[in-house]
């Protein structure tokens, strides 16, 4: 359900930016920086909310925060007219906090709820066939997404947000939390220090687990790298590369790029779980290592494409690559974190990917006012140089 809303927003979100919101590259990276520092802030927050009261709470409280930003997003052009005491972009910046603190709440929480559920062993198979699952609902929502941006650029954003009131509805109703314990609250303790304690305990786990501060590190730049080339590959495709002359429209263009996107990386992620073995550390961390190096080639692939069709072949490339790296890092993660703390750490974590894309999105977004929207992807690219370093030292770690 949350990857239906997602694709029905975000196949053609940029249409709806560039055309009838008017932004340019900086506003347009400066939108996702909002969103990730409002992560940053109350990131840490949720997560403790989610370890020391219930997951499930804290999943279902962030449906409807994420419904009523699409929805207020998907509304602006209604709002500003015909006079508003907001700019359309000061609107935007306020459905962005919205969006921030509804996924602060799952984030975490939800993937945390999953493993207390189960046992540790099935993860690693569950998350690779939910992510199959997830990716055929994103087709239903692509169709849905360029269906009605053709009627109205505004309109994925308030489908989208019903979803997510929808799926709020439905969780309240059928999800169950048998595997959470709740922390039992010290006498006279109250609940901003039981919070506290929450957050000091997950903090000395992080600080003391060497594996964990590396990934927290691998997050942070992947975040600062990922965070300008989510922003800006639709309007590079658009503005600086050039659609061909076809019967598509540009919406349409959109869609069918994300369609074959998911349906190759369906494909790539069931040939992946049948050829990673998720519990052999090495192989995870060689898999992760080819992984970033095969993103940081289709970027630079995306820069330097000598026409559409190779820029397209390097989108769909990285498109794939994405897929298949997200289930396997969220297996190899949440095995390496404790129970008690899961949700704590997974938002710490999360907190670092926030950092380095509030950090480095508005550099790479300057880049692109100042020079050219290249230029940002090429630096978008380098920025995942570190990342690879890093894995690369952990590979070798692993092999002594």
């Amino acid at each position: 359900m949350m990857s239906l809303a997602s694709s029905t927003i975000f196949t053609t979100y940029s249409i709806y930016y560039v055309s009838e919101l008017r932004l340019n590259p900086f506003q347009l990276v400066l939108v996702g920086t909002v969103l990730e520092i409002t992560v940053l802030i109350f990131e840490g927050i949720t997560g403790v909310v989610a370890d020391t009261y219930s997951r499930r709470l804290s999943v279902i409280i962030g449906m409807f925060v994420l419904g009523s930003a699409f929805v207020l997003e998907g509304s602006i052009i209604w709002i500003m007219q015909p006079a508003s005491f907001l700019p359309a972009f000061g609107w935007l910046v306020v459905s962005q906090m919205l969006f921030g603190i509804g996924w602060t709440f799952v984030s975490g929480a939800d993937t945390a709820w999953i493993v207390d559920e189960l046992d540790e062993e099935s993860t690693g198979s569950l998350f690779l066939r939910s992510k199959i699952f997830a990716l055929s609902a994103s087709l239903l929502g692509i169709a849905i997404g360029v269906g009605l941006t053709m009627l109205a650029p505004n309109m994925p954003f308030l489908a989208g947000g019903v979803f997510y009131f929808i799926l709020g509805l439905i969780l309240i109703r059928y999800m169950k939390e048998t595997g959470f314990t709740r922390r039992e609250r010290a006498l006279h303790s109250s609940p901003v220090r039981e919070l506290g304690k929450t957050w000091i305990s997950g903090a000395s786990i992080l600080r003391h687990h060497p594996l964990l501060l590396l990934l927290t590190v691998v997050t942070l730049f992947s975040g600062a790298a990922s965070e300008g080339y989510d922003r800006l590959w639709q309007v590079y495709l658009m503005n600086e590369v050039g659609f061909p002359e076809t019967v598509f429209s540009v919406a349409t263009g959109f869609g069918l790029i994300n369609a074959a996107t998911t349906l190759l990386g369906m494909l790539a992620v069931y040939i992946a779980g049948k050829v990673i073995d998720l519990e052999r550390e090495r192989q995870v961390a060689a898999a992760l290592f080819l992984l970033t190096l095969l993103r940081m080639g289709c970027i630079l692939l995306l820069v330097f494409a000598p026409d559409f069709y190779w820029a397209i072949g390097a989108v769909l490339i990285l498109g794939v690559v994405t897929s298949v790296s997200e289930p396997v890092y969220t297996t190899w993660l949440n095995t390496k974190l404790p129970s008690q703390n899961r949700a704590t750490l997974l938002s710490m974590i999360s907190q670092s990917d926030a950092l380095g894309q509030s950090a480095g999105g508005p550099a790479v977004g300057y880049i692109g006012s100042r020079i050219s929207i290249r230029a940002s992807l090429l630096s978008a690219g380098i920025l995942l140089l570190p990342v690879i370093a890093l894995y690369g030292r952990l590979l070798r770690k692993r092999s002594v």
